[in-house]
């Protein structure tokens, strides 16, 4: 498989199986206590992927060596994966999955300003500074800047929110590490410390197992969010940040809502308001912005103005002696 038909299936399985996550981190919640869910997610993706790396690599593959791997192991335990679903199991208690997926979208927006300050080959661009400032004023829509909507589960989307900066911050500096290990298995190192961390903030919290309740939709919201949402899709994304960048690979979030809205209104009868639509299209819109960044509109007109000469000369060409072209 070519790098372009790589890059290409690892952002739809990322953005797929994270849209998942929301959907099946709300049904989750009917049954977890929110931190020890994801402190659970996190034991079963940490076994799992664990298992693959040592079936996959060898031990010196896996042994980190450098400061940079150590903080990249960091960045990825502690802020991309630890904290960022942490804050987003807990703030998903007060919005549904749709409107989580589409708060936690301003990842990517978030990403280009944490670049300019910490990365010196990711810059936003006057482009890119539009795009920004177009997605924001989508999430503020999803958000409802009116005096009940911005009242109205306040406090959840203000924990998305932070969720989404703990993201975007955690993938710059994965960038900024410059680690030597692969993706794989510095995701395999982060993995125990991410759910170290959850695990203290649930105990801390007063969760208790006890709380849980074991039916087959919550093994069936664990299993998915464990394996499929956690330990393949994070082998797709952080393989995906290493390939293109942290503002290229957190354009998979921008996908995410559709799949998190879609999947919420099929799965669980999520509502899907109108102002929702218009900030996810708004924000969609920063993304388009942020996405033609490396699109040359004149190189563009001038491969379209060429191809129409050369169909042009062709058709003379080809025409029968005695006749003229207009």
């Amino acid at each position: 498989m070519s790098r372009s038909k790589r890059t290409l299936v690892a952002f739809a399985a990322a953005s797929l199986l994270f849209g998942g996550n929301f959907v099946a981190a709300k049904e989750g919640l009917s049954f977890f206590p929110p931190l020890l869910f994801v402190s659970l997610r996190f034991d079963v993706a940490a076994v799992a992927l664990g298992a693959y790396v040592l079936a996959t690599h060898t031990g010196e593959d896996l042994l980190p060596r450098t400061r940079g791997d150590v903080a990249s192991i960091l960045a990825t335990g502690v802020l991309s994966i630890g904290l960022a679903n942490a804050l987003i199991y807990v703030g998903e208690q007060y919005a549904s999955g749709a409107v989580a997926s589409i708060v936690f979208s301003l990842n990517p927006i978030l990403t280009p300003v944490f670049a300019g300050v910490l990365l010196a080959d990711e810059r936003l661009s006057r482009r890119g500074a539009i795009g920004l400032v177009v997605g924001l004023a989508g999430v503020v829509l999803v958000i409802d800047p009116s005096v009940a909507g911005l009242l109205g589960g306040a406090v959840g989307k203000a924990i998305l929110f932070g969720g989404a900066v703990a993201g975007a911050l955690g993938a710059v500096l994965i960038r900024r590490s410059s680690g030597a290990l692969s993706s794989t298995a510095r995701t395999a190192w982060a993995l125990p410390i991410a759910a170290l961390l959850c695990h203290g903030l649930s105990l801390a919290s007063g969760e208790r197992i006890a709380a849980v309740a074991w039916t087959p939709n919550a093994l069936l919201a664990l299993g998915y969010v464990g394996v499929l949402a956690g330990a393949v899709a994070y082998i797709a994304y952080f393989g995906l940040l290493d390939e293109t960048g942290a503002i290229t690979a957190n354009l998979v979030f921008y996908l995410v809502p559709v799949v998190a809205t879609v999947g919420g209104w099929a799965l669980l009868g999520e509502s899907v308001t109108a102002l929702t639509v218009a900030g996810f299209l708004v924000v969609f819109a920063g993304f388009a912005v942020l996405g033609s960044e490396s699109v040359d509109v004149e190189t563009l007109r001038a491969l379209v103005r060429d191809r129409r000469e050369g169909s042009s000369r062709a058709l003379g060409d080809d025409q029968p002696a005695g006749f003229e072209s207009d």
